[in-house]
């Protein structure tokens, strides 16, 4: 797959990129993108909430009224969960939501999530860029160059660069991540993708696995 790379005023280059289809051109696998975006919001909960129970309320200890003779059902405790104050039936409690996947399973949701972008021409490549100082402004005119303004944008970067970071990092929708950093979550999330062409080459090199990458 052949992909024209802008420079960062939206005009083309008069140059292609050469991507993967072994990772842009796949048939895109809802299940494992279903269950690999179900991982990554499940594994970002906490699992702190907790509630007490009839046996944690604090009181209870004597018999609230008499047995007989108020015309009302017999209590044996306030702390019971039909009373206000009383302990919560079933509530919840500590605990981890942690899901998990085989490496390669992640990896194939990615593939998957990639090529759904590439096939709905939501992917652009531009030009390597960086800043001489953060500046919001620049960030600004870049998406404007691209018609962007108050779109979810994913920029993917070859390395970290703090300026290009700092200079996005206010605008409402707008990430900048290391393009072998990003997940299936974060690039099925954003209306749009852009890619730096040297970034290209390190989201590919992000799914080689040791065994290859020894080989080569």
């Amino acid at each position: 797959m052949k992909l024209t790379i802008y420079k960062t005023d939206g005009k083309s280059s008069g140059k292609k990129a050469d991507l993967n289809d072994d990772i842009f051109g796949v048939e895109p696998n809802e299940t494992l993108i279903y269950e690999d975006v179900r991982r990554y919001l499940a594994n970002k909960r906490q699992g702190t909430a907790s509630t007490k129970e009839r046996g944690e309320v604090r009181g209870g200890g004597r018999k609230a009224y008499r047995q007989k003779g108020t015309g009302m059902a017999r209590r044996g405790s306030i702390r019971s969960p039909l009373l206000k104050g009383g302990g919560t039936v079933f509530g919840p409690k500590p605990r981890t939501y942690q899901v998990r996947m085989t490496k390669k399973m992640r990896q194939n949701a990615r593939k998957s999530a990639l090529s759904l972008k590439a096939s709905s021409k939501a992917i652009k490549v531009i030009e390597d860029f960086t800043y001489e100082e953060p500046k919001t402004k620049k960030a600004v005119e870049l998406l404007e160059a691209f018609d962007l303004q108050g779109k979810k944008v994913l920029i993917l970067t070859a390395e970290t660069d703090l300026n290009v970071y700092k200079s996005a990092r206010n605008i409402p929708g707008v990430i900048v991540l290391e393009a072998n950093k990003s997940n299936t979550y974060q690039i099925l999330d954003a209306d749009v993708l852009l890619i730096q062409k040297k970034g290209i080459e390190v989201l590919e090199d992000s799914f080689k696995s040791k065994t290859e990458e020894e080989a080569a």
